[in-house]
């Protein structure tokens, strides 16, 4: 055998057993029980879709799946814990796009979660909603506006973490409405909301998972949502757009996170595990009840290049009006 032969000979071996580890990778996994973090509180929208994705995996795949909150420092205590944990896929993080696009231009992060996170799939997308404390004076965004105006530099508004768009949405509207509200961060919607209720905070914008049920029970009041269209959910009630206030437009999506060194095979079986789940019926009711659509997610390679174009935005954005990061 010459030496060219021999080549292409021991190529052939090396990329049959290669294939042969992988596939042997992919039919093992899992092999052990599951772990979802999640860098919020019980209660936010991130930890209701964690328990409807991780309950339907475990009669999947025959496997516990655990969820693991981790809230706190804006996101980064489940970034790290993700880190942290064995890189073999077993342990993934359930976040907001935020966390990755936003957060860090907003909030000094020790790591870059721009490489240090790879999105398996887009889990589903919403809109926010501008809510109010029930007993203010106002039942639209107009009120609101005047509200705010006549109480220069004393009215605030809460975000469920610096940096992302609850905070950032609240400069655009300062921008656009020529108001001064002033912003004040927490570590997630439960703890916002419940000083939205107790009228400590006067206004934030927030998921629908979280907010629907406050309002529903009349402790806060919807104004508007920054939704493409009016959410099934909540029918009364105006987008943005239609108020005139298009730049007010925006959406968040949810993800299912790793790190980038996964093996290949084990990201793609993820992914297809992850992509049956949210092709059940069941689940896509559960999460439009909880103001989320389900939609066909992008490729992991798409999601990780609308991050990146998401960052310099959200960058651009902070820095026109003048933010320093905290």
């Amino acid at each position: 055998m010459n030496t060219q032969r021999r080549f292409f000979h021991r190529t052939a071996v090396a990329l049959s057993l290669g294939l042969g580890l992988g596939l042997a990778t992919a039919q093992t996994y899992p092999s052990k029980p599951l772990r979802i973090v999640v860098g919020a509180p019980a209660g936010g929208t991130a930890d209701l879709m964690a328990r409807v994705v991780g309950d339907e995996l475990t009669k999947g795949i025959g496997q516990p799946v655990v969820v693991d909150n981790k809230p706190g420092a804006a996101g980064l205590l489940g970034l790290q814990e993700l880190l942290k944990s064995p890189h073999d896929g077993h342990t993934m993080l359930l976040s907001v796009n935020g966390l990755v696009s936003e957060i860090p231009q907003a909030v000094k992060m020790p790591v870059d979660p721009l490489k240090e996170l790879k999105p398996v799939i887009e889990l589903a997308r919403t809109g926010l909603l501008f809510v109010s404390n029930a007993g203010l004076p106002v039942t639209s965004v107009k009120e609101a506006v005047a509200q705010i105006k006549a109480n220069p530099g004393k009215v605030n508004y809460a975000s469920y973490s610096p940096g992302t768009l609850s905070h950032t949405l609240g400069l655009e509207f300062n921008k656009l409405m020529g108001t001064d509200m002033i912003h004040v961060g927490y570590r997630g919607s439960p703890p916002a909301l419940a000083d939205v209720v107790a009228g400590h905070v006067s206004y934030m914008f927030d998921g629908p998972a979280t907010s629907i049920p406050m309002a529903k029970g009349g402790k806060i009041r919807v104004l508007a949502t920054t939704a493409p269209q009016r959410l099934s959910v909540l029918p009364d009630v105006p987008t943005f757009a239609e108020l005139g206030y298009k730049d007010l437009t925006e959406t968040a999506w949810m993800g299912m996170f790793i790190t980038p060194d996964v093996p290949a095979p084990v990201q793609a079986r993820l992914r297809e595990l992850l992509g049956q789940v949210m092709a059940l019926p069941a689940v896509r009711q559960k999460f439009a009840g909880l103001g989320l659509d389900v939609v066909n997610s992008p490729s992991s390679e798409e999601l990780q290049q609308s991050l990146a174009a998401a960052s310099a935005r959200q960058a651009a954005t902070l820095k026109a009006v003048g933010f320093k990061p905290e």
